[in-house]
């Protein structure tokens, strides 16, 4: 037991265990709220987190994997968070991740919220924010595209989709870890606009300014409506500009996470921050 860095417990070979309950629960919302925890999966991702400095409560991993080194280094992860080695079968794993070729790992790791005060603290910031996502891989996608282009993070407006939901972050290829979450009503997000000091931008199907001529310069927050509804009048009368991206075919709107992309690239270019 001591040559690791953490207890090694026998083999959980029972679906009836608690802990593997316990980790299965947490593709619900409910549960995850009352707990705190959410699921990542993969040692390169858990690797990442860990670094960090997320706090992971749980390594689950398939038994004899224990002296693997991807393995034994995301044990000592779990020492400063007091965490549980939890070595199983791979069908184990395969009932928790709902997966048929689960990762040789997964971590239960505990959540990060952000305030909207912490919005601004810096010049020159980028954030994202979305008016009710609903679909989890399009928040995940907007996720790994923010931090791609090094935006601070993202604002959840109104009801929107868990940005900890297992398809939220397996969508954001571990960027979950690396952007800052917040989370407010609009009544909220129209209130702290009223502050800020750059450029809100809005993409909207009535909009005049082609997307490449507007101004993305200065403190900049990229606001992105509803898949289906687009932005409410409310949350487009405070955007300094509203966009369009052109569409020369006959569908009438792109995919929200391509848009983002489009809208952000062509930010970072205008910033002058393109490698």
């Amino acid at each position: 037991m001591s040559q690791y860095p953490v207890s090694i417990p026998d083999m959980i070979t029972s679906a009836a265990n608690d802990e593997v309950k316990r980790l299965r629960a947490l593709h619900e919302r409910k549960f995850r709220k009352q707990t705190g925890w959410f699921l990542a999966e993969g040692a390169r991702i858990c690797h990442e987190a860990v670094a960090l400095g997320w706090a992971m409560h749980r390594l689950a991993f398939v038994a004899g994997r224990e002296d693997d080194r991807q393995v034994r280094t995301l044990l000592s992860g779990l020492v400063e968070s007091k965490g549980r080695a939890l070595p199983m079968t791979e069908s184990l794993l395969q009932r928790i991740s709902r997966k048929d070729n689960p990762q040789m790992v997964l971590g239960a790791f505990g959540q990060r919220w952000d305030d909207l005060d912490q919005v601004g603290r810096t010049p020159d910031e980028c954030w994202v924010a979305l008016d009710r996502v609903r679909d989890p891989g399009n928040l995940g996608t907007v996720m790994r595209t923010a931090d791609a282009v090094g935006a601070k993070g993202l604002v959840l407006v109104g009801d929107c989709t868990d940005p900890y939901s297992v398809e939220a972050v397996r969508a954001s290829m571990g960027a979950v870890f690396n952007v800052r979450i917040i989370t407010c009503s609009e009544v909220e997000f129209l209130q702290f606009t009223t502050g800020w000091p750059g450029h809100i931008i809005g993409t909207a199907l009535p909009a005049a300014v082609d997307y490449r001529t507007a101004d993305y310069a200065g403190s900049l927050i990229m606001l992105m409506g509803n898949e289906q509804a687009g932005l409410t009048p409310d949350l487009m009368k405070v955007c300094t500009q509203l966009i369009k991206i052109p569409m020369l075919g006959r569908s009438d709107s792109l995919n929200l996470a391509v848009a983002t992309g489009v809208a952000l690239y062509e930010a970072l270019a205008k910033r002058g921050h393109s490698n």
